[in-house]
């Protein structure tokens, strides 16, 4: 059986497959513009630039993409928020998604610009109150994604209540790596999914040779959560950091950056996750989703959906979704 298409808004892709934004610059054109070409939605992460480097990385996507679809994700706790949503909106694209936290005000600036807004969700009354707003679809992110965690449940446990409670399209995300899993959470409803920690580990993935290192060592058991400053628990990879961190002896922020609009100053986000995606996994942190073990190797984009569409064909024939 073939895949579906996805559609949100007025926008369509091929594949109903969003790549995960992940920050920090994890997620840029090279990445985007591969998914978006080769049938899926691209993602650009714009947490972390500045709203001239978010608005290269949409032109150098573009490029790319083959007029697939983009979109970005923006953290509503970042402090440039407004800024960065607003520079993708000037460039035109395709759609964007919001999380680690809520914002009534981009729902307003998406609509009058005509740009699908799709909020990330762990709740059934939040789904509601963005498909009040507005929202064209909602991403629904289970415990067993990666990065920030806006819930305890895993997603197939949310998804249930969340289809029930909106008429809008729902994307599962959270320990989604193959085709198989694909073939289930859509036959359980979801319109579509987002894969965040697959893409990582992808040849097009901004992320550093040992960022990606880690993934392909990574057992279930170096997964941890760390307390972050956002305000969230993150899921991330057993380090040097994350073990001074649970000790408590972390340094604490000597000179802080003003990067988030409220800041527990445990530590420095922005500088572990910079440091991470350029290579030093030892005092940097490395986010990921609970599927990381089943991560085995570091394919293109091109090889990976075809992969992807591959096992799920197989799953739906052999009715195993």
């Amino acid at each position: 059986m073939d895949m579906p298409s996805l559609t949100i808004g007025r926008v369509t892709s091929r594949l109903p497959i969003i790549q995960g934004g992940m920050a920090v610059r994890v997620s840029l054109a090279p990445l985007a513009g591969a998914v978006a070409r080769e049938g899926g939605i691209g993602i650009i992460a714009g947490s972390g630039l500045t709203p001239d480097e978010l608005r290269a990385e949409i032109r150098a996507a573009r490029a790319e993409a083959a007029g697939g679809v983009l979109g970005v994700n923006i953290m509503v706790a970042v402090r440039n928020f407004a800024e960065l949503v607003k520079a993708a909106i000037d460039e035109k694209i395709d759609l964007v998604i919001a999380g680690a936290g809520f914002s009534r005000d981009v729902f307003d600036w998406t609509r009058e610009a005509g740009i699908p807004m799709v909020p990330i969700v762990g709740s059934a009354r939040v789904a509601k109150l963005s498909e009040k707003f507005g929202a064209a679809a909602v991403v629904v992110e289970g415990n067993d994604a990666g990065g920030h965690l806006g819930t305890d449940l895993p997603v197939r446990e949310l998804l249930p209540s969340i289809l029930e409670a909106v008429s809008i399209p729902v994307i599962a995300a959270g320990n989604i790596i193959s085709g198989s899993d694909i073939a289930g959470v859509l036959a359980s409803g979801a319109a579509g999914v987002q894969m965040g920690t697959r893409f990582a580990a992808t040849v097009e993935s901004s992320a550093s040779d040992a960022f990606k290192q880690m993934y392909l060592d990574a057992t279930d058991e170096d997964i941890v959560l760390v307390d972050s400053p956002v305000g969230l628990p993150g899921r991330s990879l057993r380090s040097p950091l994350t073990e001074r961190l649970a000790a408590g002896v972390e340094p604490r922020i000597e000179r802080c950056i003003v990067c988030l609009k409220k800041c527990g100053k445990q530590f420095c986000i922005m500088d572990k996750l910079v440091k991470s995606q350029l290579g030093d996994v030892e005092d940097g942190l490395v986010f990921t989703g609970g599927g990381v073990a089943r991560v085995h190797d570091i394919p293109t984009v091109r090889e990976l959906m075809a992969r992807l569409v591959a096992e799920y064909g197989a799953a739906t024939e052999g009715g195993l979704a």
